[in-house]
């Protein structure tokens, strides 16, 4: 893979050409991102197995949902990123109900690794015990609460913006917010990390 296929330009064409369902498109696409994607899924899966299941719902997804990206709110690279991790946490779900989500999908250092062009970025990662913690009490919230959070915490969208994205009342998302951060709040507590 080369580093001009992971350019997001050249990921956003392909993208725009899936949306017409363009197959050739889509295999570079596949092409360019699978083992970099595969990689993140593996990180917070352990079994190659899981890994290439979600992998490969992933992009059944990406096919499916290609028009729904929006290129001035992510970078292709991170909502394809988005997408296997939100499969993933499904697929630990659906194994066990308990288990610890992994901390780094919640890092930032996690998403400019996997828009850079270098071969192994997610080998560099190093998870605190503070992350580990986050992704922890942060995977106790109610899906929607969670994703309402990640809106203006990840993305740095105003409330505003987080109810225009989730079609959702701004008083809604504001609710959900604040809940969610006395959740998390109580939960860090009890962990002793705050």
């Amino acid at each position: 893979m080369s580093s001009k296929d992971l350019q997001p330009e050249q990921l956003k064409i392909w993208l725009a050409a899936v949306v017409r369902k363009d197959a050739a498109a889509f295999r570079a696409l596949y092409d360019a991102t699978s083992t970099k994607l595969f990689g993140f899924a593996l990180r917070i899966l352990v079994k190659r197995e899981s890994a290439e299941e979600v992998l490969q719902e992933s992009f059944v997804n990406i096919w499916n949902n290609a028009g729904s990206y929006q290129d001035s709110l992510a970078a292709p690279m991170t909502w394809m990123t988005t997408i296997v991790r939100n499969k993933a946490f499904d697929y630990l779900r659906r194994v066990d109900h308990d288990v610890e989500i992994d901390a780094d999908t919640f890092d930032k250092e996690v998403v400019n690794a996997m828009e850079s062009a270098d071969p192994t970025p997610l080998e560099a990662l190093q998870l605190t015990d503070d992350a580990k913690a986050l992704a922890h009490c942060l995977g106790r919230l109610e899906g929607l609460h969670r994703q309402a959070i990640a809106l203006s915490f990840y993305h740095d969208l105003s409330h505003s913006e987080v109810a225009e994205q989730m079609k959702l009342p701004i008083g809604t998302i504001k609710t959900w917010i604040r809940r969610g951060l006395e959740r998390l709040k109580t939960c860090l507590g009890k962990l002793g990390t705050i």
